[in-house]
């Protein structure tokens, strides 16, 4: 066990690389503070455009530079690897474990910024047939089931099996699931026209599919219709108001509203239909009394993003439950200036937590690309679609990138495919396709083993 070395100045534990830890990690480089960072990923993801990962159009290292790169000129911060097993609030610790090494913390201010999670719904067997969009692993998985898909497709001979081979299947039509049911459609129209000898990829099925009755519900009826439409024209199939209730190697089973059941055969699935918190949310709220977490798990805070109790422990991101405050990066950026804001304010003896102002967020307003050269955008009351709403989308996600050479390189990746048919990110292995069933076989086989040797030793005491 390691344990964090004493210091004069005052320690700041964060926990999480997203955009709400590394914002309240460089929010602190002039503090006289110490900043450690605990992460169980070595990068911060941008995972707004994963899906342009997953469909061949950005590398993974452009949306995900190294964490410790980005910070080893902040001389008064330090990034540590592991996952976060414990926090104790009365101890004021934070314990991280990476393989069989235990690292204790000790913090004076603490940013809780661990995120959320793909949430299938009490239903997490689903990961295994329909991977969601959280992570790196995640869009390199899907980039080799998609593109494995037309490979399979191009070799078999029986119809039934081509037709659901090249049945694509996306869940959930926020964001997320309307982006890449636009990039599946537009890959297969335009990247991979004349690429095949036995199948045409352009005759794919894509379905867009929701138990809500809207597309991209939260940003309103005329956006939401707009983004649709212009799916259609694609050919994405959209069906709302069917709720997904069972998904298999071999395809899915979905219910309507009239609760009639129907089956739909597809090779590939995708699921972006809801997300939930990361467990740290609860562990932290069981230890303030009076502090709740809602349905999703996030960590309902006080007004000035604390838990009851303890004024010195923040809870920003997507762990966190403020009223109007959507799960974006946005949100997650401004919780984390406020959080070290206030950490100024301690260091300097200025700040009294009986008379903190409160969080204030202010909405920026929501976007999401439909195709190329097609975006939908709500600053406000305004309310925009089409070729200047996708320029502004290309503008702001642009801001949002982390690193110089990654913005030039995306700019460069942009101008290829939408300009033109190419991507430059097709290569697929079949460790992308099948290393996550080859990880939980492992893991069966080690609850497995575990078991037996427990009984072992039971049964040999017993004949003792």
């Amino acid at each position: 066990m390691t344990v964090s070395a004493s210091t004069n100045k005052h320690r700041v534990v964060v926990i999480g690389s997203g955009f709400g830890g590394l914002t309240a990690v460089q929010s602190l480089k002039k503090a006289d503070v110490q900043v450690t960072m605990v992460s169980r990923t070595t990068t911060h993801l941008f995972q707004p455009l994963l899906y342009q990962v997953a469909t061949g159009i950005l590398s993974e290292g452009e949306i995900a530079p190294t964490t410790r790169l980005v910070l080893r000129n902040q001389k008064n911060a330090e990034v540590l690897l592991g996952d976060v097993t414990a926090i104790d609030l009365e101890a004021q610790t934070v314990t991280s474990k990476l393989m069989s090494m235990e690292t204790v913390l000790q913090y004076d201010s603490l940013i809780v910024a661990a995120g959320a999670q793909q949430s299938y719904f009490g239903n997490d067997q689903f990961a295994t047939y329909a991977p969601g969009m959280k992570t790196i692993d995640d869009a390199l998985e899907l980039r080799g089931r998609i593109l494995g898909a037309f490979e399979a497709a191009e070799v078999t001979t029986d119809p039934a099996e081509r037709e659901r081979r090249l049945t694509f299947v996306v869940i959930g039509a926020g964001p997320t699931g309307v982006e890449l049911a636009g990039q599946i459609a537009e890959l297969a129209e335009r990247t991979l026209r004349g690429a095949f000898r036995t199948i045409k990829p352009s005759e794919c099925r894509v379905i867009l599919m929701d138990a809500a009755p809207a597309v991209l519900a939260p940003m309103g009826p005329k956006l939401g219709k707009a983004a649709q439409e212009r799916l259609e024209k694609l050919g994405v199939e959209i069906q709302l108001n069917a709720m997904v209730t069972n998904v298999d190697y071999q395809g899915i089973t979905v219910k309507d509203s009239g609760g009639d059941e129907r089956r739909i055969e597809c090779a590939c699935k995708v699921w972006s239909a809801g997300v939930q918190a990361n467990p740290l949310g609860k562990l932290v709220a069981d230890q303030s009394d009076g502090t709740e977490v809602d349905r999703a798990g996030r960590v309902v805070v006080e007004p000035d993003l604390t838990v009851k109790g303890h004024p010195n422990v923040f809870v920003v991101g997507d762990l966190m439950a403020v009223k109007g405050v959507p799960g974006m990066a946005q949100g997650a950026i401004q919780g984390a200036k406020y959080a070290t804001g206030v950490i100024k304010k301690t260091v300097a003896g200025e700040d009294d937590p009986r008379t903190r102002k409160p969080f204030k967020y202010f909405d920026k307003g929501s976007m999401a690309t439909v195709s190329r050269f097609d975006a939908v955008m709500k600053v406000g009351k305004i309310e925009m679609s089409g070729f200047l709403a996708w320029l502004g989308w290309l503008l702001l996600h642009l801001v949002y990138l982390v690193g110089y050479k990654n913005r030039v390189s995306t700019v460069l990746n942009w101008l290829i495919t939408f300009s033109g048919s190419g991507r430059g990110q097709m290569a697929i292995t079949s460790q992308m396709i099948y290393a996550r069933t080859a990880m939980e076989r492992l893991e069966s086989q080690r609850r497995q083993d575990a078991l037996a040797a427990a009984e072992a030793a039971d049964e040999g005491e017993k004949r003792a």
